[in-house]
């Protein structure tokens, strides 16, 4: 902790030199909130499975006053998720690549310095909110040194028929920490779908990244979220997702992790209008001795809103696993409606799974569950496709492959439904998985 503190006092002025006055403004309350929290404890209520101090530890470069890449991403990333139609972006060591896309009315799309420089007053109201009221230490930290990040703007009544696709790519010859950005801002009335895909082009260096997502969705707007890492054994992911919603919202989430090496994803869902809903959904597959540490909080604080979540996890060999998940029912909030599973298939002896699903109830009239459970495949089912003439290598692949099922029929994107599929045969499989070019 003291390493970054003293190194943001010695590097001031080049952290601010290529960045948005906007953006700079916050850096001095971040790292006042730095100091007081420093990095989530470890072990503690909400970090017992994984230690951001110890992985941030060590001496990573940063990415300052970055130029760009010398090419254009759009020329050597070959997107295979079939008519998916979307508008594509590109962050490249945590700095967006600036397009003008063809992009409907008063839709904005692209970097946060530029959206800070266009619409001021939109950046104040929004940006850093929900990260320094609702987050912790980690949230301080990405605040006192990002560089550039992502923004979608979507218009009050504006329906882009059109997902956007966001790739963050990591890229380097040396070792290096990333702090990304991504601000979703949805009016009343808007809809949108976002995915946002990480990538790690080099397996050699060790990538560190911090990733905020602030989401706002306005009165009777609907978004569809989906995160999807396949990066390295080497990559450290550390995100935190922060959503606010307005009455008679709709929100999708969906995080899937099919390649990594260490992974903590944070999110919190705050329902704060009448009638609103959410959905969070979750998918980890990992082998080796990679670790994904998924936690969830969701806050009914308002009557009549509804949430469902599921999180399923497939480990084997000496992968570890952890899904903390919490909903809180405020005392006001009646007529709630509150659903939570998480599902563990474990294929090996020596991985591990930890979970701890949570509720927290403070009215009465509520309709709330919860479960887990966590197991090896079905050795009956197993038994008796292997009797119908299947080899077993094969049954087990299905099985596996039918587990995920629900998880992947959630997702309301067809072209990245079916993409997904073929990326999760292969991984079963043991195929080295790439839906990506190289820059």
């Amino acid at each position: 902790m003291k390493q970054y503190i003293h190194f943001f006092h010695e590097n001031r002025q080049e952290i601010d030199a290529s960045c948005a006055p906007l953006l700079n403004a916050c850096r001095a309350q971040a790292l006042k909130t730095f100091e007081e929290l420093g990095f989530p404890p470890h072990p503690s209520e909400n970090y017992p499975h994984t230690d951001i101090a110890r992985l941030l530890e060590p001496d990573f470069g940063f990415y300052f006053n970055y130029q760009g890449p010398r090419i254009n991403p759009h020329h050597v990333f070959h997107c295979n998720v079939p008519n998916l139609g979307s508008y594509k972006h590109f962050v490249v060591n945590g700095h967006c690549y600036d397009t003008n896309s063809d992009l409907p009315s008063g839709v904005f799309a692209g970097s946060l310095n530029t959206f800070a420089h266009l619409h001021p007053e939109l950046f104040t109201q929004y940006y850093n909110r929900l990260a320094e009221t609702k987050g912790d230490g980690l949230a301080a930290f990405n605040t006192m040194f990002v560089q550039d990040g992502y923004v979608l703007y979507v218009p009050q009544n504006t329906i882009c028929e059109n997902a956007f696709q966001l790739t963050h790519i990591s890229n380097g010859a040396a070792d290096s920490l990333i702090n990304r950005r991504i601000l979703v801002i949805l009016e009343a009335g808007a809809q949108a779908k976002l995915l946002v895909c990480d990538h790690t082009n080099d397996e050699k260096p060790v990538f560190a990244a911090t990733q905020i997502n602030e989401i706002y969705v306005g009165e009777n707007a609907s978004f569809d979220f989906y995160e999807l890492e396949e990066s390295t054994p080497k990559t450290i992911r550390l995100a935190s997702s922060f959503i606010r919603q307005s009455a008679s919202s709709q929100t999708l989430t969906n995080t899937l992790t099919l390649c990594n090496g260490i992974t903590r994803n944070n999110c919190r869902v705050d329902l704060e209008g009448e009638n609103a809903e959410t959905h969070l959904y979750g998918l980890a597959i990992s082998d080796g001795q990679q670790r994904i540490d998924n936690f969830t909080l969701i806050n009914h604080t308002v009557p009549y809103c509804r949430s469902n979540e599921l999180f399923k996890y497939v480990l084997d060999e000496e992968a570890v696993g952890a899904f903390d998940g919490k909903i809180v029912v405020a005392p006001n909030a009646r007529k709630t409606e509150a659903h939570q599973t998480n599902r563990n298939l474990l294929g090996s002896p020596a991985c591990r799974m930890y979970s701890k699903p949570q509720l927290e109830i403070h009215a009465d009239d509520v309709k709330c569950s919860h479960g887990m459970s966590t197991g090896r495949l079905d050795e009956a089912a197993l038994f008796y496709m292997r009797s119908r003439g299947i080899p077993e290598e094969e049954a087990i692949f299905l099985l596996k492959f039918a587990f995920t099922n629900d998880v992947l029929q959630s997702i309301r994107m067809e072209g990245l439904r079916d993409r997904l599929k073929l990326l999760i045969d292969k991984r079963f499989r043991g195929e080295l998985i790439k839906c990506q070019g190289c820059i």
